[in-house]
């Protein structure tokens, strides 16, 4: 027998602001700065001084980008040189070097910038030299007896810039222009945000170009003439650049079809899953189940080929398991509203990306949408795609969720998944084999080098064993991850619209099902990235006897968002549990940051409370302290250990069966759970954003004490409802009912 997850309702999260304490300037711990150091520097902007001067261009500021010595924290970034503090803002890019160790940012600049920041650089260099013979490292600029004694009025400085300056030298191994070297044919080009209006700009350059040609402030789709102008009069100008995905591959591996005749019942209360993908056959025998928008334009020749794909991806939403009794997941029936934007395999994805918006926007009342259409071009190491990034704007802004396929291969070449598959937002799903194992088609992750994408992996199709799907002229046999992402859109649009979960908790539970205590190495993370999905949706809304499993949902709106009151059984004082715990968000995000993609870290701690009140969290992970503990965590390892900056969290303990050792309590027996909330850019893109956590508890020795926490929680004040699918369906269903006055 399983236990049904539980949903704790009732005891809102505490929201707190972080203490302000004094800004300490921190240097690179492993670097010495020395004056020929601060001398190379100093050239290398009169260079880029003297290069700006000499180039003719229609807007009033300078380019300049910044090559780091290391994957650089927000902390570690320029906060002397240039605009000081201020100097975040003025960032426009961001990408890492070619082995991806670290950081080129590149910053707008006035050219009065460049001025003052050579200045504080020759200052800088007369102090090292008269008090530090030519050189200095951590030690000697924490020392506050030696920084004290100096008169930096005769050098023109303040102490705190002289060490600004240095600091931010410690983390600097030069500077340059950024010209892109690629050869760019035709596509979607990003600029630089040189705060022109884009249109102006391009025509300064002699580059006309329509308003439909315009996807956001600074991305826009040129042809090749227009491509090669701007390439050869301004290079710096150009920040990303793609082709446009006019060849694109949805149709995969078709083996067979065979006619018969098949009977449904109408449509009732069922929820509405949304799909964007090829046009839709209103001949099958689910097509009282499909309402139909057909968006491509009328002068266009269609031919039934044009119809085949889009027609299968309804077919699995509406019908899936009576064609596939293996996959049968206990979802029952999804209605489709399905959105023909392409024609066959040949179409412009900038075209479908501006459509997307306005599908959208005009159907609010749809939560899940399924998206399985696919570039063939593998994605950038320095970019998220424009789809992706349209796709991860609309989730921000809107409460939906899309559903998108991981991608397969053109050919053996191809490794890497294609956009729009590294949305970062959105649920990507790969495709696996019938016996687990990744099929010949398949293509891997991971996204801007940390990003763990795909999400998860589901039943696609292989020799093992095909998808059945309709298209209209019949049942057929196919194969790829097209076919693998419709059966996800069933399972969160079950989670959201039938058991009122919201997205970010839908998503959540179907990662931490797919993952459950496996600690996958980077090349399963490529490849199935959470893990596989189970198939049926009792196996994701309940758990083994010996586990409790619950939910919490809330909002984070300052920097600190926490609950100390998860009461956990407790046996002869200690706690017989290893844990574990899953977190989904749905974060701004900003392209024109390039690597940096996400503008909103939330951290997750979860763990005992100690007798200084503080979280003993169950990985260990001690950043964002509000104290001044000696802890420190480099940039790489946070992302590489914590996953920060990643929208999907997961910390578990490792279960170790030969060391059943339970944990210790201490005088507050409550469990507590903080959500800390980082920004890169503006402090507030993190306000109001939606967390949902899934916590599992495993009992050590195999007891089933899920009564024993249901009763804690009551007497704590929280509210508990169980998942249960039968009560949840009941209640959609009287919801849903059309009621007849008399």
């Amino acid at each position: 027998m399983a236990n049904n997850v539980l949903e704790l309702k009732g005891k809102a999260f505490v929201q707190a602001p972080r203490k302000k304490g004094s800004f300490d300037v921190r240097m690179n711990g492993n670097k010495t700065v020395s004056t020929e150091h601060l001398s190379s520097l100093k050239l290398k902007l009169e260079q880029i001084a003297e290069y700006w001067q000499n180039e003719t261009r229609p807007f009033t500021g300078i380019l300049i980008s910044v090559h780091y010595n290391k994957i650089a924290a927000k902390s570690n970034r320029i906060t002397g040189l240039f605009k000081g503090k201020n100097s975040n803002s003025a960032v426009v890019g961001a990408k890492f070097n070619q082995n991806q160790t670290k950081h080129i940012i590149t910053y707008y600049l006035d050219a009065v910038d460049l001025t003052n920041s050579i200045s504080l650089l020759q200052n800088s260099i007369n102090v090292l030299n008269v008090y530090f013979n030519g050189q200095i490292d951590k030690k000697k600029l924490d020392d506050k007896e030696i920084m004290n004694n100096i008169p930096y009025k005769k050098f023109n400085l303040s102490k705190f810039a002289f060490k600004q300056v240095i600091a931010d030298a410690s983390y600097i191994d030069g500077f340059n222009v950024e010209e892109t070297t690629e050869q760019i044919v035709q596509g979607i080009i990003t600029l630089y945000d040189t705060k022109t209006d884009t249109v102006e700009l391009l025509e300064k350059y002699g580059i006309k170009i329509l308003s439909s040609r315009i996807l956001d402030r600074l991305t826009v789709y040129l042809d090749a003439n227009q491509t090669k102008i701007l390439s050869l009069k301004a290079p710096y100008l150009i920040s990303m650049a793609a082709v446009d995905l006019s060849c694109l591959s949805p149709e995969d591996f078709i083996q067979q079809r065979q006619q018969e005749q098949i009977f449904i019942p109408a449509p009732n209360a069922e929820p509405t899953i949304g799909v964007i993908d090829t046009l839709f056959d209103q001949s099958v025998y689910f097509n009282e189940w499909v309402e139909y928008h057909n968006k491509v334009d009328a002068s266009i020749p269609k031919t039934a080929n044009d119809y085949k794909h889009g027609t299968a991806i309804s077919s699995i939403i509406v019908d899936g398991p009576r064609l596939n009794p293996w996959l049968e997941d206990g979802c029952g029936r999804f209605r489709v509203r399905h959105f023909g934007v392409a024609t066959g395999a040949y179409f412009s994805s900038f075209t479908i990306i501006k459509q997307i918006k306005e599908i959208i926007a005009a159907n609010t009342d749809i939560k899940v949408w399924n998206l399985s259409l696919g570039s063939n071009q593998e994605i950038n190491d320095n970019f998220i795609s424009a789809e992706a990034a349209v796709l991860d704007q609309i989730q921000y802004d809107n409460d939906v969720i899309f559903v998108i396929a991981g991608t397969n291969k053109p050919n053996e070449e191809v490794e890497r998944i294609g956009s729009p598959a590294d949305s970062i937002n959105s649920m990507v799903v790969n495709s696996v084999t019938k016996n687990n194992l990744p099929p010949k088609y398949g293509r891997k992750g991971i996204v801007l080098s940390f990003f763990a994408k795909p999400d998860v992996s589901y039943y696609g199709g292989s020799d093992d064993e095909y998808i059945c799907v309709h298209e209209g002229s019949g049942e057929t046999k196919v194969a790829g991850t097209s076919f693998a992402a419709p059966w996800i859109a069933r399972k969160l649009s079950y989670l959201i619209d039938v058991l009122g979960l919201n997205r970010e908790l839908a998503k959540a539970m179907i990662i931490d099902a797919a993952k459950e205590w496996k600690q996958p190495n980077p090349q399963e993370i490529a490849e199935f990235g959470h893990g596989i999905v189970p198939i049926h949706i009792n196996d994701i809304i309940t758990t083994k006897e010996d586990e409790v499993k619950f939910v919490v949902t809330d909002v984070s709106k300052k920097w600190n968002t926490y609950n100390y009151e998860f009461p956990v059984p407790l046996v002869h004082n200690k706690y017989p549990f290893f844990a574990r715990a899953t977190m989904c968000y749905f974060p701004k995000c900003n392209r024109n940051q390039g690597v940096d993609y996400t503008n909103t870290e939330l951290n997750l701690h979860f763990g005992r409370i100690d007798n200084k009140g503080k979280i003993k969290d169950i990985k260990g992970d001690k950043q964002n302290l509000e104290t001044d503990e000696d802890y420190y965590l480099s940039e790489s390892d946070a992302r590489s250990q914590f996953r920060k900056w990643d929208n999907v969290k997961y910390i578990s303990e490792s279960i170790d069966k030969k060391r059943l050792t339970p944990k210790c309590s201490y005088k507050n027996t409550n469990w507590g759970m903080e959500i800390k909330t980082t920004n890169r850019l503006d402090p507030k893109d993190g306000e109001e954003i939606r967390f949902g956590v899934v916590v599992t508890l495993k009992e050590m020795k195999g007891q089933n004490r899920i009564d024993e926490f249901i009763r804690n929680c009551h007497l704590q004040g929280w509210i508990v409802n169980k998942l249960d699918v039968n009560t949840r369906v009941e209640i959609h269903q009287i919801m849903n009912e059309d009621i007849k006055w008399d």
